[in-house]
């Protein structure tokens, strides 16, 4: 008998199989292998045949992107379709100060900052950051003031090491000693010999295009525990270094991440010298203004991130054509992208051909500044054809609020604040998810009311609505008009949803604003005319539950695509001001399914979501027959406003 394949990795039933094997064999038919010997060498033959199918199923494993899971195997498989994995990136900030020379008898002409610790923030944490300068800087000295302006500085600390070629090891490699450092901020230069006084700066470089046989480049590249090696040019794609080519190399490790972004207050540790002899400068140096808070520190690119995005930028052959080739480029030239949608200009009404629309969240903050979209465009160029034209547009919030109640058997919970509490946890955890803080993110109505229930043994069901919020940025004192658009159908039933006044429906809700002409706040309603569109109304409040229709015909509603616009208005004030003038437009979904569509990042609302509690009577034993059962509505509440 043929000893089997084995299917199984266990090692007792590779050990029962080798015991079925041999007593296949009639001298061993009824041997006991458990009281014998035999039984260590049975034992013995079990583990090396696991180990072995072990090895072999990692070594199958780790071939493939799809399923390697050790870092520096997809590092290596990623580098195959030329994909560079990004480096942990240090957090940077741009500044400005001037130094006052007035004190010299002999004015400098020019005053250089040397490369290095630059400065050290005054409040952060425990402890204080460092950021420094990656390459001299010189400027001159006017009217005894040199200005240095827009000055980027990088967080972590400042390194510099060197290496000797060796042409007689042909197995020499230019392996930086440190790992979690900021690729961008390696800067090379290469002398003759370690003595010579001449010195030629290498740029690093990730493609061949534009590159000879006289161009000084490296390439950079991600090998065993996180460091990174530097490769230099054959004499074909890249002067090829000689030996006795002394090479020297400063970079920084960025000891924060994404830790060292939003600090804004420095004090000044460099060093300034005098250009004609390099004797440091002891003037008046002013305090350091700060043009921006420091930006772009991210941690080094995940394993998963990596096998998502070499495979689509492998697809997208160098060039970006289609929104997906977008998406992937902008992660390349931004690291500090959380998430990206793209969409065509085609999609939009009225469409804008010719275009591509890019949305995009940072990891801090939720929008971006001119001077990075003004960098990511540039740095997109050398990716784009002819005829697309890149737009990078503000995201666009879509809130979710949630309205929770749940039923709870109070033999086994301690309290409602208990449950209601436990049951915010559940919440804030599901909103602070993957699943939900993406572009194209969808909201399962059905997975959430399952993490609610199962949040606590005692709860016994839940009842919960959905409703939808956009905050709509306003110009006061200005005559505008203002879309906005919830990518999701609304619900207008008004016999199970919303509320129907005087021959109005409210379907819509809308915090408080005033316009023109009018002294009492508004709120804005919607009417009906057919299962498609509707018009907006102002009305105001004589009562809670007595409105007063103040404009008619002021705008207009799309429920099946969820589209709202008001007419030519001049807004004069807003009951939300903070952190910009908005009112706040509720809807009802159609489906409590919730997708972020094109440039809507979804996000769950939690503080303006409600939770409550109520005992199960039933289950709890109180009431057995339900006679006194509290019922809570599955639909709308009947509120006019927000």
């Amino acid at each position: 008998m043929p000893l089997v394949n084995f299917s199984n990795l266990d090692f007792d039933q590779i050990k029962e199989s080798l015991k079925d094997y041999l007593r296949s064999n009639s001298d061993f038919t009824d041997y006991d292998f458990e009281g014998s010997n035999l039984s260590v060498i049975v034992d013995t033959l079990a583990y090396n045949t696991y180990l072995n199918s072990y090895n072999a199923n990692m070594v199958s494993n780790e071939v493939f992107i799809d399923s390697a899971t050790l870092r520096e195997n997809v590092v290596s498989l990623a580098k195959n379709v030329g994909y560079i994995p990004k480096s942990k990136t240090s957090a940077k900030s741009l500044i400005e100060f001037f130094v006052d020379t007035s004190r010299y008898t002999s004015q400098p002409g020019y005053i250089t900052l040397k490369s290095g610790v630059f400065a050290v923030s005054r409040s952060f944490g425990a402890r204080n950051a460092v950021f420094n300068i990656v390459d001299d800087i010189t400027v001159p000295v006017v009217d005894n003031i040199a200005e240095f302006s827009n000055i980027l500085i990088y967080e972590g600390t400042y390194i510099e090491e060197n290496f000797t070629v060796d042409s007689f090891n042909p197995k020499q490699r230019f392996i930086l000693n440190n790992s979690d450092i900021d690729t961008a901020s390696i800067r090379v230069t290469v002398k003759p010999s370690q003595d010579s006084q001449i010195q030629r700066v290498y740029k690093q470089t990730q493609s061949l295009f534009d590159i000879d046989s006289e161009s000084p480049i490296f390439f950079v590249q991600e090998v065993e525990d996180g460091r990174y090696e530097l490769l230099f040019g054959d004499g074909v794609f890249g002067i090829k270094l000689e030996s006795g080519n002394f090479i020297e190399v400063s970079y920084v490790i960025s000891e924060e991440g994404s830790s060292g972004n939003n600090i804004g207050a420095f004090g000044f540790s460099g060093r300034i010298i005098d250009t004609r002899n390099g004797d440091l400068v002891n003037a008046a140096i002013s305090p350091i203004t700060t043009l921006q808070s420091s930006f772009g520190g991210a941690e080094i690119e995940s394993v998963e991130s990596i096998k998502k995005y070499s495979t689509k930028q492998f697809a997208a052959q160098g060039r970006a054509v289609t929104a997906t080739d977008y998406e992937t480029y902008v992660k390349t030239v931004y690291s500090d992208a959380e998430s990206v949608s793209a969409y065509g200009g085609e999609e939009i009404s009225p469409p804008e051909y010719g275009k591509v629309f890019l949305a995009i969240k940072p990891v801090e903050g939720a929008y971006l500044s001119n001077l990075i979209k003004d960098n990511i465009l540039t740095n997109l160029e050398k990716y784009s054809v002819a005829g697309i034209e890149p737009v990078i547009i503000d995201l666009s919030y879509l809130y979710v609020e949630i309205y929770t109640t749940a039923y709870y058997n109070t033999n086994t919970a301690l309290s409602a604040a208990d449950i209601v509490s436990k049951i915010e946890n559940s919440i804030l955890k599901y909103s602070n998810s993957e699943e939900l803080n993406k572009f194209g993110a969808r909201f399962r109505y059905s997975t959430f009311q399952a993490k609610v229930d199962n949040t606590d043994d005692a709860i016994t069901s839940n009842i919960t609505r959905i409703l939808l919020r956009r905050d709509l940025r306003v110009l006061l004192n200005t005559l505008a008009e203002y879309e906005i658009c919830f990518g999701n159908a609304f619900q207008i039933d008004p016999t199970k949803f919303g509320c129907r006044l005087n021959g109005y429906t409210y379907n819509l809700r809308s915090s408080g604003f005033k316009i023109s002409g009018v002294t009492d706040t508004l709120y804005i309603g919607d009417r009906p005319l057919d299962g498609k569109q509707g018009k907006l109304f102002f009305f105001k409040l004589d009562a809670e539950m007595n409105p007063v229709v103040v404009r008619d015909n002021v705008g207009k509603v799309d429920y099946k695509k969820g589209e709202v616009i008001l007419f030519p208005v001049v807004i004069t004030d807003t009951d939300y001001r903070t952190p910009f003038p908005m009112i706040k437009i509720q809807a009802i979904p159609m489906s409590n399914d919730i997708v972020g569509l094109q440039d809507l990042y979804l996000q769950l609302d939690v503080n303006s979501s409600t939770v409550n509690a109520i005992p199960d009577n039933i289950l709890s034993g109180n009431d057995i027959s339900g006679t006194n059962f509290e019922a809570t509505s599955s639909y709308s509440d009947q509120k006019l406003t927000y």
